[in-house]
């Protein structure tokens, strides 16, 4: 089992020494020897070594043949080689020959190479140096300039960008060192100039301010000019409204700290530092002296602050990065809107001048179109202006209602007179009147109306246009300005002139005849609101019969007018006829009338009659009303008088007296003192009365008591209390008679008879209330 295990070894010594190199063989040959079987192993190697041998042998048996062929043929080429290397011996001199120019060519080329190395060597390390040197020429320009924002930022690209390119020079190294001095020196600089700057453009606010409102105005002017000129309306040239800019007009320069480079401005310390005082500068500009609302040149001081500040912040905002950005600008002008917009609803709330209050919303205007211009939203200022309105509006409404005062204290209620035709064209031009019937009078003649009315109406369009006035570049629709036109008129109407009406109808002292003016006043002016319709539709180009159209309450404020004036004159008349009744002194306890009516009542009548002559010109309708108003009144008074309870007794001649006067009355009535009445109608006023005298006077109280109650009854209006008040009068008289007036047997029978009607009519009475 050993011996196989040897030989197996031996096996694998001999496979491993013919595979292995020399060098490596070594340790195995040291295997060999290490044990006791080496010459076992010798023995196997000369058999293994002669087993080669035999291969060997074979192998050159087997190419010996091809050898002597390859011999023999190397033989016969060794002549040829011969006359090739000559050849080539040759070839080489002259080639060597050849080539010294050659090589002489090349040391001029390779010096040329090793030049054209060191000059794109050199190339490369210039461009990374002369943008260096470059920059830091900029810097000291920038320095020298005064220009020190973008200064700090070309000291910021040499040190971060510039100078790592560059590589470590000696001048690059002594910049890096200079750079904290330099920045140090720039900030410090830099910031006394801002804060110098910032001083500065406090002080020019107001008038960059003004300056850009000027040039907004131009240009808003030749905008018109413009659009007139295409309407066929404008001057025959036409200006350029592009004015520069108010901020490039400041010869002082105070605004020149950037030029059109994008760099990106002050640091973050600038930035803040900046930011931080314009705030507080914001605040400041933002608040407007206390008496502002004074007069004009004080809104104007304000809005020149503001335009000023925001114009220096919109310049800035478009020609540095980084100083200020769009939010900032943005936020500021929020707290500027809502700043300003208070203050202005504040002050204009003092003012009561219209002019004042018109020259504000022009300023507003002019105002609100400069900002809007650098790209400042400013809706909230025009509908503040809308606001303001309502508050024109008022104001317009105090000065038109002492201007419609004015008119009524100063007109002398009486019909115009024209004397010549061109005094005629005068109050046609003012006031739309036409009257065929007048046309065809000679002059000198009359207008049917007062001077009130063409001031009044004169008014009204004045009125009219300082609306209009207001509404003018409010970015208005034709429609929206013809609406709000027309609700203040309506106001103007209906409640100041209103109540001016009222007020002169009312007041004291006030005369028929001026009632009378007075509704043949607002007669015409009714008439003429059609004719206002036509004037506002025609300047506000929006026609009567547009849908939605507001329409003016006119009609109905005069017609209530008259109305009022109507009723005024029945009052008045009355009251009239009030006083002329405290005159009447009539003795009760006459035994006999006259045969005249009372002194009293003929001036009273002499007084209607007078009335109602003045009372031709008023409608039909209003002079019967007034003299029917009258008649009764006069009748219901009579009728007081006689029934009074301070009237105690009443003779048969007092009562004849009282019945002249009724006579009188009726007599008045039956003269048509006002046209139009049919038949007797005006007598009915005193129908009462007469049936009442008639009972009295003809004793026909058989037939008063026989017929009471019936349609047909001829003493259908005597009531029974009114016959028994006065029954009761005429009975004391009767008791209160002579002292031997009851032994007279007619007296008796009277006085029985008196008694038994008082009866009766007291029964009648008891009835009744039953």
């Amino acid at each position: 089992m050993a011996s196989v295990e040897i030989v197996a070894e031996h096996e694998r010594i001999l496979r491993e020494i013919e595979s292995t190199d020399a060098n490596c063989i070594g340790p195995t040959l040291r295997s060999v020897y290490d044990g006791q079987e080496h010459g076992l192993f010798m023995e196997k190697l000369d058999g293994r070594i002669r087993n080669h041998d035999r291969d060997i042998e074979k192998m050159c048996n087997h190419h010996f043949q091809g050898f002597v062929d390859s011999i023999t043929e190397l033989l016969k080429v060794r002549a040829e080689a011969q006359k090739l290397k000559s050849q080539v011996t040759d070839t080489n001199q002259r080639l060597q020959d050849d080539g010294k120019g050659l090589v002489s060519c090349m040391d001029d080329l390779r010096r040329c190479r090793l030049q054209q190395r060191n000059i794109a060597t050199t190339i490369d390390r210039l461009t990374h140096c002369l943008p260096v040197l470059e920059m830091y020429s900029k810097l000291q320009e920038q320095m020298r300039l005064k220009r020190y924002y973008p200064a700090l930022r070309t000291l910021e690209q040499l040190e971060q960008t510039c100078l790592p390119r560059a590589g470590q020079y000696r001048f690059c190294s002594i910049m890096a060192e200079n750079i904290p001095r330099v920045r140090t020196l720039i900030k410090d600089t830099a910031m006394s100039q801002l804060r110098d700057f910032l001083e500065s453009i406090r002080k020019h606010s107001n008038k960059i301010g003004e300056t850009a409102m000027k040039q907004a105005h131009v240009q808003r002017a030749a905008v018109g000019r413009r659009l007139r000129k295409e309407a066929g309306l404008g001057a025959a040239t036409e200006v350029d409204g592009h004015g520069s800019s108010p901020v490039t007009e400041q010869d002082s320069g105070i605004l020149d700290v950037e030029d059109d480079e994008d760099d990106e401005g002050a640091r973050e310390e600038f930035e803040n530092y900046y930011r931080k005082q314009r705030r507080k500068q914001a605040r400041l500009v933002l608040q407007p002296h206390s008496n502002m609302h004074e007069t004009l040149d004080g809104y104007r001081r304000f809005f020149n602050q503001i335009i000023g500040f925001f114009v220096v912040e919109d310049h800035i905002l478009h020609t540095t990065q980084g100083l200020v950005n769009r939010a900032y600008v943005e936020e500021l002008w929020e707290l500027a809107l809502s700043k300003t917009i208070a203050a202005l609803r504040t002050h204009s709330s003092y003012c009561s001048d219209p002019d004042l209050v018109l020259d504000l919303k022009n300023l507003i205007v002019l105002f609100a179109d400069t900002l809007q211009g650098y790209g400042f939203p400013v809706s909230q200022l025009f509908d503040m202006l809308l606001e303001m309105r309502e508050q024109y509006g008022e104001i317009l409404l105090k000065k038109w209602n002492l201007t419609f005062r004015q008119a009524l204290d100063q007109d002398n209620y009486s019909p115009i007179p024209v004397a010549t035709e061109e005094d005629y064209r005068q109050f046609s031009s003012q006031f739309p009147f036409q009257d065929p019937d007048l046309d065809k009078l000679p002059f000198p003649k009359k207008l049917p109306f007062s001077e009130f009315v063409p001031k009044v109406y004169c008014q009204l369009k004045e009125f009219i246009y300082a609306c209009l006035k207001y509404s003018e570049d409010l970015h208005l629709s034709s429609t929206e300005v013809d609406d709000m036109i027309r609700k203040s008129t309506n106001l103007l109407l209906t409640r100041t002139l209103s109540h001016c009406l009222q007020y002169a109808i009312k007041k004291k002292n006030v005369g028929l005849a001026e009632l009378v003016q007075l509704i043949l006043n607002t007669t015409h002016l009714e008439a003429s609101c059609v004719y206002l319709e036509g004037f506002i539709s025609n300047i506000t180009d929006v026609p009567p019969d547009t849908a939605n159209t507001t329409k003016l309450y006119g009609t109905s404020t005069f017609k209530d007018a008259r109305h009022a004036a109507e009723e005024e004159i029945y009052t008045n008349l009355n009251a009239k006829i009030d006083q002329f009744l405290q005159l009447a002194d009539y003795d009760w306890t006459a035994a006999q009338g006259g045969g005249a009516p009372s002194d009293y009542l003929s001036d009273l009548i002499a007084f209607l009659c007078s009335t109602f002559s003045v009372f031709t010109h008023l409608p039909g309708k209003v002079a019967q009303t007034a003299c029917m108003s009258a008649c009764k009144h006069l009748a219901s008074s009579l009728l007081r008088l006689l029934l009074q309870p301070d009237v105690r007794q009443v003779s048969l001649g007092a009562m004849q007296q009282f019945n002249n006067d009724v006579k009188e009355c009726e007599r008045f009535a039956r003269t048509d003192p006002v046209p139009g009445f049919q038949g007797d109608t005006l007598l009915l006023a005193f129908s009462d009365l007469r049936q009442l005298l008639d009972l009295f006077i003809q004793w026909d109280w058989s037939t008063y008591l026989a017929d009471y109650g019936r349609p047909t009854c001829r003493y259908l209006r005597v009531s029974p209390h009114t016959a028994l008040v006065l029954l009761e009068k005429m009975k004391d008289t009767s008791r209160k008679g002579t002292m031997f007036a009851q032994f007279r047997k007619n007296e008796r029978d009277k006085q029985k008879l008196i008694d038994t009607v008082v009866k009766q009519l007291r029964n009648l009475i008891s009835a009744h209330q039953t």
